[in-house]
């Protein structure tokens, strides 16, 4: 049996946030069904485009973040292939001069890294929304000509679970960078993508199948596993692969048939009469360079190697602009890293999954945040302390230092430590004999003291305290 290597390309097309749509005035938004429109979005003769220098911004930023070179020269293409869901026939498009070419981005999948090499991204305008219905079709002229950028990866992807990690780190960007919402359920962002296999140790690529517009990331895992096997099927029987479109039936698990496709389609490209080049300064091009903040690769190897937190408490810190920015703020306050890290990612999190909340739905400041971890770390409460009181501030929507002044600080004197020991001697002679006799009853006298103390003393201190006190009996 002939070993095959999956190879595939992805396009993810994701609509950009901005006041105004790409080349008109009208909104970039949510409204009633055909208002957000201008003569320029439904292709009134003599219309004149208008570049949107938001949307440009904002690519060229995308651009920065994947390693891609930037032209001198901002230029637009006329792409003459019918769209019956924009008015004017054709999508305004960048085809021969990218916003971004040749660049990469850094995924990890399984604890290994790896790069994914971008072939382009572009900016266009998107299309109108079409219902399709038993024997008619309603059209939504709102979305047309809204901001649309299209990232196009070079075939070096090979498995589902490398896509996967592939599209959830570029939406992160999108997310980091603040130019998308980037919500599949909206359809701000959508997949094209490109499956073939090819011999094992033979460098001839095999023939590829698109699949189109898929709206959903575990949507994408699901077409890119069903479509290997439908190849792989073909080529262990002794068939041929088609070069096509295929969908992908999401109810009967399997791709189907739409139409045949050849690379020799023509498109017609030309450069955009309307839209004369415009030069993209060096300075324009630092300044937005200067505003980028640092992205989720970056956060999360300095987290590792910075802070010592775990890769897997690192991810799940980076996963979330929002949780990064606030696990940073607390830690600019003097918080250490990795005990500020153990209570978000051992306590925090779990507390807001389990009431069905997320980051932004919680009333403690980074600031506050930050003393209480700095009270930890001194012994003057301890972890256990530091989770009563998040959950008391939490529950009662209360301030966590009031909370912690009422639960009190933490025993950490020895002293005062020794003192409660022997009056738990006194108290349990009991457990002294068995002690005597040989029997492990250390366990049991630690629960003894933390009962007696409300679990107010410091665990360390109080097991170093105790061997001291059960060596003189």
């Amino acid at each position: 049996m002939s070993k095959y290597v999956p190879i595939i390309g992805l396009e993810v097309h994701c609509e950009l946030k901005s006041n105004s749509k790409n080349f008109s005035s009208s909104k970039n938004g949510e409204g009633e069904v055909n208002t957000n429109l201008s003569v320029i979005d439904i292709g009134y003769p003599g219309i004149l485009p208008v570049v949107n220098k938001e949307a440009v911004r904002k690519s060229i930023m995308v651009a920065l973040a994947l390693n891609c070179n930037i032209p001198e020269k901002l230029i637009f293409d006329r792409k003459n292939y019918y769209y019956p869901d924009l008015p004017k026939g054709y999508q305004i498009t960048q085809f021969a001069n990218p916003i971004g070419t040749n660049g990469y981005v850094m995924i990890n999948v399984d604890g290994e890294d790896k790069k994914i090499t971008i072939q382009d991204t572009h900016l266009e305008e998107d299309t109108a929304n079409m219902d399709h219905l038993s024997t008619y079709s309603l059209i939504d002229y709102n979305r047309a000509g809204v901001p649309l950028l299209e990232t196009v990866t070079d075939p070096c992807i090979n498995s589902a679970k490398e896509a996967i990690a592939y599209l959830e780190t570029l939406r992160n960007m999108f997310l980091y960078l603040d130019v998308s919402d980037a919500r599949a359920d909206l359809g701000q962002i959508r997949v094209d993508v490109n499956v073939s296999l090819k011999k094992e140790n033979d460098d001839k690529l095999g023939t590829r199948v698109e699949m189109k517009n898929i709206n959903s990331f575990s949507t994408v895992k699901e077409a890119i596993e069903v479509e290997i096997k439908r190849q792989m099927d073909i080529l262990e029987s002794g068939g041929v692969i088609e070069q096509e479109t295929r969908r992908y039936d999401e109810v009967n698990k399997t791709t189907i048939f739409m139409r045949g496709k050849s690379d020799a389609v023509d498109y017609k490209y030309y450069i955009e009469p309307n839209i004369p080049p415009i030069k993209l300064r060096k300075e324009f091009i630092d300044e937005i360079r200067s505003k980028m903040p640092i992205l989720e690769y970056d956060r999360k190897n300095k987290y590792i190697n910075e802070y010592g937190i775990s890769n897997v408490d690192a991810s799940t810190l980076t996963k979330d602009k929002k949780l990064s920015d606030y696990f940073e703020s607390i830690i600019s306050f003097g918080a250490n890293p990795k005990e500020t890290s153990n209570v978000i990612t051992g306590f925090l999190l779990g507390y807001l999954n389990k009431n069905y909340k997320n980051i932004s739905d919680i009333n403690i400041s980074s600031n506050d945040f930050s003393d209480i971890i700095k009270m930890m770390s001194s012994g003057k409460i301890s972890n256990k302390q530091v989770k009563d009181i998040f959950t008391k501030a939490l529950d009662e929507n209360i301030s966590v230092l009031d909370v912690a002044q009422s639960i009190g600080t933490q025993i950490s004197d020895k002293e005062e430590i020794r003192k409660i020991i022997n009056n738990v001697f006194n108290e349990n002679p009991k457990v002294i004999e068995d002690y005597k006799a040989g029997k492990n009853v250390n366990g049991f006298i630690m629960g003894l003291i933390m009962k007696k103390t409300s679990g107010k003393v410091n665990p360390g201190v109080t097991n170093m305290v105790l061997m001291e006190e059960l060596k003189k009996i």
